[in-house]
């Protein structure tokens, strides 16, 4: 008789327990991502944005508070319009071929071919390799006198072009490298999409007749049409983020300027090495006015992610 209720208080007790599992123990898997995130990315931001209301040198041990007067004063500045707009148009001319490029080869390796594997696998090889490598290679290929750009030009009456001179010319150069490096890796996402899209609709299109090109246009795209959204919106904010490249390219390229100018005349200096230049390649070191620049940044990428989260909802529900 005195058996039953010990049984009855044990069963309670791994009742309760299991409970507790079911309940607390999500929250103990997902607690390690938030605490690293507080500590790495929420507190920097907030901490980057009470910096940027203050006039904050590493010059001085006193920081003034100036309110938004560090974010007027960047609207009005030359230099940072014109990181902007070379930016844009390193991010345009890098993110547009790149994505086609990407797109048409993974069309391709979608098929049955021999050394699949192996095809794949050396589509990283370009997102694997060193940055430094990538520049240095690139910068002697684009290099004036005896680059291998200018010499092939050469055959069809194009005098030496000096690309990190120009803004045109080092924008091309610059999106050249930034599609050589993530074309692939792009590829590969594109093609894990491609991968679901069932093979019975390739199979009728081809008994209608259809071309690859058709089944390309007609099937696979509108099929990771969600894939492709993301894809862009990832490449546009990667865009926006772009240092090495340029950085490197005015040293590598001999085409004057300091290391964070992007070149004498600025031409191809994006947002994030003006961010650079304002913290840390300045003598006044002005902290304050580069944490304004990369919140304005900030907000420019919450803006795209905000179109993102619209147009993906749109798509999801045009395919239902």
């Amino acid at each position: 008789m005195s058996t039953l209720p010990l049984a009855i208080t044990r069963r309670r007790r791994r009742s309760v327990r299991h409970t507790l599992d079911l309940r607390v123990s999500p929250y103990a898997y997902v607690a390690p991502f938030f605490l690293l995130f507080c500590a790495f990315g929420l507190f920097p931001l907030v901490y980057t944005a009470w910096v940027s209301l203050h006039e904050w040198t590493l010059l001085s041990e006193t920081q003034e508070f100036v309110g938004l007067g560090n974010y007027s004063t960047l609207l009005a500045d030359a230099y940072f319009w014109n990181a902007t707009f070379n930016t844009l148009s390193i991010g345009v001319l890098s993110t547009v071929p790149q994505l086609a490029l990407a797109i048409w080869l993974a069309h391709l390796l979608n098929r049955r071919l021999r050394f699949q594997t192996l095809f794949r696998v050396s589509l990283l090889l370009p997102n694997v390799t060193s940055v430094v490598a990538v520049v240095v290679i690139f910068s002697q290929l684009f290099g004036r006198d005896f680059g291998m750009i200018n010499w092939i030009l050469s055959w069809f009456g194009v005098g030496n072009i000096d690309w990190a001179a120009g803004t045109a010319t080092s924008h091309i150069a610059l999106s050249v490298m930034i599609m050589w490096r993530w074309t692939g890796y792009n590829a590969l996402i594109f093609l894990a999409a491609m991968q679901a899209v069932p093979r019975e609709l390739y199979e009728a299109a081809t008994l209608d007749g259809a071309s690859n090109f058709k089944q390309l246009r007609s099937i696979t795209i509108p099929m990771i049409r969600p894939t492709i959204v993301f894809v862009v919106i990832v490449s546009t904010i990667g865009a926006m983020q772009i240092i090495a490249e340029p950085m490197l390219f005015g040293q590598s390229s001999g085409g004057g300027g300091g290391i964070a100018t992007g070149g004498p005349d600025r031409q191809f200096q994006t947002l994030a090495l003006f961010v650079y230049e304002q913290g840390f390649a300045n003598s006044t070191f002005d902290f304050g006015y580069a944490s304004a620049a990369s919140w304005l940044m900030f907000l420019a990428v919450v803006f795209v992610a905000g179109i993102n989260f619209l147009i993906t909802r749109r798509v999801k529900g045009g395919l239902v």
